[in-house]
């Protein structure tokens, strides 16, 4: 604990961490939570699905140049135009969903409103980076990690209670107040932002994506985010055919929970998590461990197979972050981080879309199956093309500027 206590103990850092952690909460809600409105006012899964595979894959496509601006112009000008247009069409898709749209015009809105979420994560990042030497930065990205899946325990007992009680229109308006107000008061806070890069007239400038193990990071934690969208959906339907819907918060939450100790328990050891032969053997572990989930058929099992699955997807996600911090260069941090961001969203998109879909076809039993296969492919690319995450001498970063 002494090294978490120690990045903790940041001198400012807690002046950015609260808000972050409001702003991000509503991330991990509004990926469940298109999926119920929408399911809410069309009953079905499968425009619910593809509802929510909309706003990630926007998400994810657009989330990266978001990222770019971030370096150019600096946090704050991006944040607060963005969080603005967001609570707009997050508040119209709440509107819509009430007076029963069409489904393509949710679908549209909701595509819209992934298009604009806020990349807070990204952004904190980016911070850590910055104002830490560099032995801590693997300790930090373990705490994000950490913090991540916090949010993801968090966020199905907060909105899928509410959901299940009244309505999803309730959850997100939730979602909507949260992720204004933190985002605001975190683009206030100056501490740790780094110094924005203006683009050089003429100057070329490579795409973060297209440097060297930047595309197979991706691909890995798209692999990664459609454990998060399979079984949201998967767990889902299942709790409602076994008639207790409202156990679905708790049963993601476990598998959150899990998460969340796997996190802080691989984020304390000191052996190097930073090597692709590490995001091999966990990627593989991970796919094993997700065909509990796909073989069990009880709700009370149900909960020990989340949980064991959980426990190895944080470390996961904290390896590929490391990996990516030696790859790219200091003044390309945000949109680098957005792009694992982004990859995971997509993979979120992808899991529930097929998820959905076979619900709707054939129950809730064949969801968990996609989750384990989409690893498994993800661990043998890593175990393929594993060379190219380790960086060259030539790659070697530039040290951090700080702005207090």
């Amino acid at each position: 604990m002494k090294s978490y206590l120690a990045v903790l103990g940041t001198p400012g850092a807690w002046r950015f961490l609260l808000p972050a952690l409001c702003a991000r909460l509503p991330f991990a809600m509004l990926q469940i939570g298109v999926l119920l409105l929408v399911q809410w006012s069309t009953g079905s899964y499968g425009w619910g699905g593809v509802a929510s595979a909309a706003a990630a894959v926007a998400q994810a496509v657009v989330g990266p140049w978001t990222g770019r601006l971030v370096d150019r112009w600096g946090q704050a000008r991006v944040l607060v135009p963005q969080v603005l247009v967001h609570a707009v069409l997050l508040g119209g898709l709440l509107a819509l969903a009430q007076n029963r749209a069409a489904p393509l015009v949710l679908v549209g809105v909701g595509c819209l409103a992934g298009a604009t979420v806020p990349q807070v994560g990204s952004m904190v990042r980016a911070r850590w980076a910055n104002v830490l030497p560099p032995r801590r930065v693997g300790t930090a990205f373990a705490l994000e990690s950490v913090t991540d899946e916090l949010t993801f325990t968090l966020a199905p007992l907060l909105l899928l209670p509410i959901a299940t009680a009244y309505s999803p229109v309730w959850g997100l308006s939730l979602a909507l107040v949260m992720v204004l107000a933190g985002t605001l008061f975190f683009a206030a806070v100056r501490h740790g932002a780094p110094v924005p890069v203006p683009a050089v007239p003429g100057a070329s400038r490579t795409v973060v994506l297209g440097r060297r193990g930047v595309p197979l990071l991706a691909g890995a934690m798209l692999g990664v985010g459609t454990v998060f969208g399979s079984l949201q959906v998967g767990i889902t339907a299942l709790t409602a055919e076994l008639g207790d819907p409202s156990a679905a918060g708790t049963v993601f939450g476990t598998f959150s929970a899990g998460s969340l100790v796997g996190g802080l328990v691989y984020g304390g050891l000191r052996s190097a998590a930073g090597r692709p032969s590490r995001l091999l053997l966990l990627l593989s572990l991970l796919a094993a461990a997700l065909l509990g989930p796909a073989l069990v058929g009880s709700l009370g099992l149900m909960y020990g197979a989340a949980a064991v699955a959980g426990l190895v997807i944080a470390p996961c996600v904290i390896t590929g972050y490391t990996l990516l911090d030696a790859l790219v260069s200091a003044e390309a941090r945000t949109e680098a981080y957005t792009w694992l961001n982004g990859s995971i969203a997509l993979g979120i998109a992808l899991g529930a879309a097929l998820s959905g879909q076979l619900v709707d076809r054939l129950g809730a039993a064949p969801a968990f199956f996609v989750p384990p296969v989409a690893v498994a492919l993800a661990a043998l690319a890593v175990g393929l093309r594993g060379a190219l995450l380790v960086p060259r001498e030539a790659d070697e970063v530039p040290g951090p500027k700080v702005m207090v």
